[in-house]
């Protein structure tokens, strides 16, 4: 048994860091959107056989138990008691260590693969293997614009007027030639104690929601203080797009990657800019915000 499956890019459109838990973890308020760009994984399951091997097309990743698919496959196997191989081959579009959650969405494909491939309509069990996998991990489950609370694990789905609202939306991807680590920004933000207000987050939210409030307007990052300090480059680029251009954009998750909220018409101007100030290493993409679900798997809902 074999399955093809799509394992898409996240950006976070707004993100509140609003603070520390008891548990170690950062509460926040994130407004989510999947795109129509990421990743795609190949799963293949041999009875008879037992163990687990991935193989990925970018050489930088591990390859074992590091690899936050690797370990999605072993807590499946193990929560459902089953003695089999799983062979995953991850085929690599998402950049590392951008902030576009390219392992939490491989872990979330995994999970979903697995399940569909052995028939295992569990929806809660899921959700709890992908929360022990990453506070990103739960939102990729159903991938479409959502809004998440807590560590990551709370989930909110947009009314449909919200989301027709986001659907389709073109933007661009870009990012420079290095990655920021997840935990120095979370750690850096701990440090300067520099958290959002959560009641205000909401307030913000809630506007948008009632379209009192602009998707431009609601643009929001609390890592762009924290980062900009050490890496200037980023908001000195985001800047230089909001004065030339005149178009929305801003950095996703704790960077590098940022997109810009653009039609064809802005965006040879903004891959003119990323040229200009990042280099030909510069990682620039189109795309757009999209519902993306498992095909194969009708009625399958996790």
């Amino acid at each position: 048994m074999e399955i093809e499956i799509s394992s898409p890019a996240k950006i976070n459109l707004m993100l509140a860091v609003t603070g520390l838990r008891d548990d170690g973890f950062h509460s926040l308020t994130s407004l989510v959107a999947p795109l129509s760009f990421g990743d795609t994984i190949f799963i293949r399951v041999k009875a008879g056989k037992t163990g687990i091997s991935l193989e990925t097309s970018d050489p930088i990743l591990p390859e074992d138990d590091r690899n936050i698919a690797w370990r999605a496959a072993d807590l499946f196997l193990k929560r459902f008691g089953l003695d089999t191989r799983v062979e995953i081959r991850i085929e690599k579009n998402i950049p590392i260590g951008a902030g576009l959650g390219g392992g939490s969405s491989n872990a979330a494909a995994v999970l979903k693969g697995l399940a569909t491939l052995f028939e295992i309509q569990d929806g809660p069990a899921l959700r709890d293997l992908a929360e022990k996998l990453g506070s990103d991990c739960p939102l990729f489950l159903n991938p479409e614009p959502l809004i998440m609370r807590g560590r990551g694990e709370e989930i909110e789905r947009l009314d449909d007027a919200a989301k027709q609202s986001l659907a389709g939306e073109s933007l661009v991807l870009f990012k420079p030639a290095f990655g920021i680590s997840t935990l120095w920004a979370y750690q850096s933000l701990a440090r300067f104690g520099e958290y959002a207000e959560a009641s205000e987050a909401e307030k913000r939210l809630s506007a948008w929601k009632k379209g009192a409030l602009s998707l431009s307007e609601l643009l929001f990052n609390s890592f762009d203080s924290v980062v900009g300090r050490k890496y200037p480059s980023i908001p000195l680029m985001l800047e230089s797009i909001r004065q030339k251009t005149g178009v929305s954009c801003l950095m996703s998750g704790s960077g590098s990657a940022c997109f810009a909220l653009c039609n064809q018409a802005n965006e040879a101007g903004i891959r003119g800019l990323v040229a200009e100030y990042w280099g030909a290493s510069a990682f620039f993409r189109s795309t757009r915000i999209a519902d993306i679900g498992l095909t194969r798997t009708n009625g399958l809902s996790f």
